[in-house]
């Protein structure tokens, strides 16, 4: 499992010119689902998301709050391109993300996990060609990954 975390200001998704999902101060997390994810990924990934001390207290330039510490909003967008694979030829390729049946069911689950925090969680559709508009606060910008263990 792959997830950017960006530290937002603001941010929204668009599907169709419509807004689907936006929220203030908080995080975004674009998500990637691996076929060989299971649930334990998950609960790691949600766990550390939601722990992170990637905030400040106001006028400090120390990082020692969590989005759950600030109250924040999460804009959770589902994302198989961060397991897209560049290194041969001019096309990427996506068959390390997991089929589409697959990560829609983990992604699901990965977001009730972030709602059962209590804090306002958005999303995007799944599936959709859809705009972010991200601003971006920082820019704070994280690459989590998780394997399953095996």
């Amino acid at each position: 499992m792959r997830v950017v975390i960006q530290r937002v200001q603001s941010s929204s998704v668009l599907v169709d010119g419509e807004i689907v999902g936006k929220i203030s101060r908080g995080l975004n997390l674009l998500v990637g689902i691996a076929p060989s994810d299971t649930p334990a990924e998950l609960v790691w990934m949600a766990r550390k998301c939601l722990a992170l001390r990637i905030f400040s207290e106001s006028g400090s330039d120390r990082c020692d709050l969590s989005v759950q510490e600030i109250r924040g909003d999460l804009l959770v967008i589902s994302q198989f391109t961060l397991y897209g694979d560049c290194h041969k030829g001019r096309r990427p390729s996506f068959v390390q993300a997991a089929p589409p049946e697959q990560a829609e069911t983990l992604y699901e689950q990965f977001v009730e996990m972030l709602k059962a925090s209590g804090l306002l969680v958005e999303t995007g559709i799944f599936g959709a060609m859809m705009q972010v508009n991200i601003e971006n606060d920082g820019p704070l910008t994280l690459l989590l990954e998780r394997e399953a263990e095996t």
